[in-house]
């Protein structure tokens, strides 16, 4: 079984090696691996939900947008997501429902503090079936 995403230590940041077998599976991932740089995903409980739009000029602005997106949403709500739900995604924009809760120090462990998501070094690209993505954070 393949891996959903792999954490590159980068000098001074972070960075996150995402797959899938298809787009809708690499913009997961790529979520799922920005939340467990924040804390342990396994203890959010989907118990509220946001709606996620995303607007981007090619795949790599939309990417880079969806990450930076929830960042906002982390940043501005202490939103924290375990389960999303893609209803709708081409190369220039993704809707999408977010599930989890307001990030609580008392239960949730506190990870990075990620500011954004960066177009240094970024890749997109399908190889062999499979999708990558390589993305630097600032944190």
């Amino acid at each position: 079984m393949q891996k959903d995403f792999d954490i590159l230590d980068v000098s001074g940041d972070i960075g996150l090696k995402v797959y899938g077998e298809n787009l809708e599976e690499v913009f997961r991932n790529g979520a799922f691996g920005l939340y467990s740089l924040i804390t342990d995903i396994s203890k959010v409980n989907p118990v509220e939900q946001t709606k996620i739009n995303v607007y981007g000029e090619s795949l790599h602005g939309l990417y880079i947008g969806w990450l930076n997106e929830l960042i906002f949403q982390f940043d501005t709500y202490g939103f924290i997501g375990s389960d999303i739900v893609i209803e709708n995604l081409t190369e220039r924009r993704i809707e999408a429902t977010i599930k989890g809760e307001k990030f609580d120090p008392e239960r949730h462990e506190k990870g990075l503090l990620v500011k954004a998501a960066t177009y240094h070094n970024f890749k997109i690209e399908k190889k062999d079936g499979i999708w990558t993505v390589e993305v630097i954070f600032d944190i």
